[in-house]
């Protein structure tokens, strides 16, 4: 059935729909989405983008990523067979369930290897297989995704770092790192490529940590952003005393949007 077969189900106009849906979904609850790291692949090769999971809002991430930087690949994305079945739109986006256990493992290997014949194609894969905090070390990743990359010698494999947290407004940032393209390891096997996975991807998570705590807005590339100041009748008598005075009204604590 096409429900079961993510490349016939996902739909074009369902994903721009959702996309544009999450990027105000997400713009009420964040100052900002910020992107640092290494420059994208062109397409041409199928692109797989691992990353770790800290959070619930890390499939919005995903998707306002894959809209944005890569407009012309069609993206995919496992999810639990459990919770896609209570979001069943969700597969008409290119999300696919996957149980827990062999076959799932197995299923999960058979479908990616399907959606990666499209040199297009776009995988996403929140590799730590379960919620886990940013300053988890060593890094541990479940090995589905080294499977898949060393059957897929021309795939490009990119860590991606998430991380969400405050700085100097209300509202918390979202913070993204892309790391340098994963090489075949001297051993190429499921251990040896599940060891450069993780090493690559720690790298990167502790890059973006670094940028984080720099608190610079320039170290990053703004893809959207959300509203500053508290908001309120605070910031009602915040704007019109500017427009009393005549000066223009900058919402952030700052006072220097950025």
């Amino acid at each position: 059935m096409a429900e079961h077969d993510p490349v016939r189900a996902r739909s074009p106009i369902t994903f721009a729909f959702l996309s544009a849906y999450m990027r105000r979904y997400f713009s009420r609850d964040f100052r900002a989405l910020r992107v640092a790291g290494e420059s994208l692949p062109p397409s041409g090769k199928p692109l797989i983008l691992y990353s770790n999971h800290p959070s619930w809002w890390d499939p919005v991430i995903m998707m306002l990523i894959s809209s944005l930087l890569f407009p012309g690949r069609k993206s995919y994305a496992p999810m639990d067979e459990t919770a896609l079945g209570k979001y069943r739109i969700f597969r008409r986006i290119g999300v696919f369930g996957i149980a827990p256990g062999a076959r799932g493992a197995a299923r999960f290997l058979r479908t990616s290897m399907r959606i990666l014949e499209d040199p297009d194609a776009l995988l996403w894969v929140t590799a730590e297989g379960a919620f886990t905090d940013i300053r988890v070390r060593p890094v541990r990743l479940r090995a589905g995704v080294a499977h898949v990359a060393r059957r897929l010698p021309d795939a490009v494999v990119l860590p991606v770092a998430i991380e969400y947290t405050f700085w100097n407004e209300r509202r918390p940032e979202a913070l993204v790192r892309f790391g340098r393209p994963v090489s075949c390891p001297e051993d190429d096997s499921v251990a040896g490529w599940t060891a450069a996975l993780e090493s690559a991807l720690q790298q990167t998570m502790t890059d973006l940590a670094e940028d984080g705590m720099a608190r610079d807005p320039a170290r990053f590339r703004t893809l959207v952003r959300g509203a500053d100041g508290i908001g309120g009748i605070y910031d009602l008598y915040r704007r019109l005393r500017a427009l009393v005075t005549g000066q223009p009204f900058d919402p952030s604590h700052e006072g220097a949007a950025r």
